[in-house]
């Protein structure tokens, strides 16, 4: 009888995914964890069901717009407790009659399409040569859904979240970011968690290609930022570790918007880069990055972090420079023009005999497309001609350890072991840089010390049928071989 269950289970797909089951008035469908929220909340049983007029129903089929309700209502109920014992095949077929004939159920929760995306993304399991079929259905589903059920931000990202990573194939990331801006649209600060990663990275993409103005982007920016704020304020225990994880990702990934002039305002860097400072007062790397952050946020040099930063310049860095390319590039620099700034720092360095010379102004190059471009193929580019000029320096190396630590946002999720791996090549450029040059050991152990916690645990390298000690390449923009290293 189960086999036979089965079989039939996959011609109602095949016939569905064709296209030949009728869907009704559109409507959607999530997760079987919120299909069993929502009968949770309100009783499943809908045979004596009314309406009253200050029901707010959806307008899509319902039970009690079919002559067969007591019918449907009896499918229901029994192939929902199917689905929470998994016994999809059985589940099917009277969940696919629902479907048919009151997709909406009692006109109060949308149910019957998340029980439908739990069967389909099954099926996608048993029927892996029709993934693609099957994720245009899931799609179909939700898009039904936010329409029988509009008020429900919830439906909009569950389907941007699978469109995003479970089916790729079958949405664009516009479609993508439109369903995440509607969840938010619709959940305002109560926007759900999962979607705050995804919609980082669809922020960047959507503003870099012109999608998006600065001022959408800058609400979403700071209402994603906001919900990660409160998120981790009101987590408890094992609770904040979806927040960690987010923590880890989305504000590194926004760090592009600090490329675009005028988007974020003076207490932005302030915040952000004031703490830095004063841990290092007489850095001058920290001096000048963060000085130059401050200008590029419109901190008028009145204002009392600028003169504190200024008067720390003054005390430990500043250089009386000839008249030339170099001086050029300084002045370009304080007035944030950095593509300027680039090209006089290269044509200095191209024009220094001082092998000492020429690598300080590569090396200032590469630190301009790391700390203000978010450049980081760039920076590391530069960082190997000032290396390659300067033999037995340190600094370039450990600059392109920073660049590859800080990557794990940019090659993964911000945390896990797609995200942990970039610190392996980090920890071979700092133990380089001490390798060459002694002087910058110190330095490099710091690094080394603050970064070699997050690597991958044994666990996941054993998981994965890895061996400490073996090479393993990063991929991602580092694209370097390795050793396999844990805690």
């Amino acid at each position: 009888m189960q086999k036979q269950f089965n079989q039939l289970y996959g011609l109602l797909a095949i016939l569905i995914i064709s296209g030949v089951v009728a869907c009704g008035t559109p409507g959607a469908v999530t997760s079987s964890e919120a299909s069993d929220s929502q009968d949770n909340s309100t009783s499943t049983s809908t045979s004596t069901a009314t309406s009253s007029a200050n029901e707010n129903l959806s307008p899509c089929p319902k039970f009690d717009d079919s002559p067969n309700s007591d019918r449907l209502s009896d499918d229901y109920v029994i192939y929902r407790q199917m689905m929470k014992t998994k016994d999809y095949a059985e589940a099917f077929p009277r969940w696919k009659n629902v479907y048919e004939n009151a997709p909406a159920a009692d006109g109060k929760r949308n149910t019957v399409y998340l029980d439908g995306v739990t069967l389909y993304q099954d099926l996608a399991t048993r029927f892996p040569d029709r993934a693609n079929g099957i994720g245009d259905t899931i799609q179909l589903l939700y898009a039904q859904a936010r329409e029988c059920y509009p008020d429900d931000g919830f439906t909009a990202a569950m389907q941007g979240f699978d469109g995003y990573y479970k089916y790729p194939e079958n949405t664009t990331h516009r479609e993508v970011f439109d369903l995440f801006r509607e969840s938010i649209d619709k959940d305002g600060d109560e926007l759900e968690y999962f979607i705050i990663n995804p919609m980082s990275s669809l922020l960047v993409e959507m503003h870099d290609t012109g999608y998006i103005d600065d001022t959408e982007a800058r609400a979403l920016t700071t209402i994603l930022l906001k919900r990660l704020e409160t998120g981790l304020a009101e987590c408890q225990g094992s609770g904040c570790d979806p927040w960690q994880a987010i923590e880890a990702y989305a504000p590194a990934r926004l760090e592009y918007f600090e490329t675009v002039r005028d988007f974020y305002d003076c207490q932005h860097y302030v915040d952000k880069y004031m703490p830095e400072f004063r841990d290092n007062p007489t850095d001058c790397d920290v001096i000048r990055t963060t000085g130059t952050l401050l200008r590029w946020g419109n901190c008028g040099t009145d204002s009392p972090e600028y003169q504190e930063v200024q008067a720390a310049f003054d005390a430990s860095c500043k250089v009386v420079y000839e008249p030339g390319p170099a001086r050029q590039g300084y002045t370009c620099l304080e007035n944030n023009d950095y593509g300027c700034a680039i090209e006089k720092f290269t044509e200095a360095a191209n024009g220094a005999e001082d092998a000492e010379k020429k690598g300080k102004y590569f090396l200032t190059v590469a630190k301009i497309y790391y700390s203000h471009l978010k450049n980081f193929s760039q920076a590391r580019a530069f960082a190997r001609k000032a290396a390659n000029a300067r033999s037995s320096w340190g600094e370039p190396y450990l600059l392109i350890g920073r660049l590859y630590a800080s990557s794990g946002p940019l090659c993964g999720p911000g945390r896990g072991f797609d995200s942990q791996v970039v610190v392996w090549p980090a920890i071979d450029m700092w133990n380089r840089a001490k390798s060459v040059d002694p002087s910058a050991a110190a330095e490099a152990n710091k690094f080394i010390g603050r970064y070699a916690q997050y690597m991958p645990s044994k666990e996941d390298v054993f998981q994965r049928g890895l061996k400490e000690g073996d090479t393993f390449r990063v991929g991602c923009w580092i694209n370097e071989s390795t050793r396999i290293r844990t805690p």
